[in-house]
């Protein structure tokens, strides 16, 4: 599902900065893993490069057999709308929009018929718990609820891979435990493969295996 060999990024300014080299990673499907290491060590540049936000200097990302380098913008945007989900530290739920218009913003983008939309928004709701809360605005929810809105929206298309960026920074501890065993359990229901970074230890245990990031690579922990 997710191929990466030999990926190396560096960043030109008034001295080079190397922040990864050598990272190999290989996921198949169902694969949930989580990746920690120290501050500034690159741990968000990675998830960038596998998302095509960013390019490497060096090495290869294979997404389902396509090669990123492979695609032009376009057609990275179009691989990241059918492919990938992405769940953030801050959630990123438009203010404006109810929550099943948030939610179903993805299926927009895609191109997905109303009838087929609506079923799938309804669906990925029960799943996280917010049957009822369709026609909520934002503002009327918990950070913990926003969060979980946020994973909906990020798996209501289907992905194959889901990249998770510090998904429980904000929340205190009962809301994260929840959002994590649900971020876990989409994740696994889906067959998608995921990479959770994070810096807390409570966080990374509930992958399937926890890789450290370090100047050196990309390494069990």
């Amino acid at each position: 599902m997710l191929s990466i060999r030999q990926l190396s990024k560096t960043y030109a300014g008034p001295r080079l900065r190397t922040v990864l080299t050598g990272i190999d990673l290989e996921l198949v499907a169902g694969d949930y893993v989580a990746v920690m290491g120290e501050s500034g060590i690159g741990k968000s540049t990675l998830l960038n490069l596998v998302a095509g936000l960013d390019r490497p200097d060096a090495g290869s990302i294979e997404i389902d057999g396509v090669d990123l380098a492979a695609l032009d913008d376009d057609a990275l945007t179009a691989l990241r709308r059918v492919k990938m989900g992405f769940v953030f530290q801050a959630f990123h739920v438009l203010p404006y929009l109810t929550v099943g218009q948030n939610v179903v913003l993805p299926l927009s983008l895609a191109g997905v018929g109303d009838d087929t939309a609506t079923a799938r928004v309804e669906a990925i709701l029960a799943a996280v718990g917010l049957a009822e809360r369709g026609a909520s605005m934002p503002r009327e929810l918990s950070g913990g609820e926003l969060q979980r809105v946020a994973i909906a929206r990020a798996l209501v298309h289907g992905p194959q891979l889901v990249l998770a960026d510090e998904p429980t920074g904000n929340l205190d501890a009962d809301s994260a435990a929840q959002v994590l065993r649900l971020l876990r359990d989409q994740v696994k229901a889906n067959s998608a493969a995921g990479i959770l970074v994070t810096h807390s230890r409570a966080a990374a245990a509930t992958a399937d295996r926890v890789l450290l990031l370090t100047r050196e690579g990309l390494h069990p922990a």
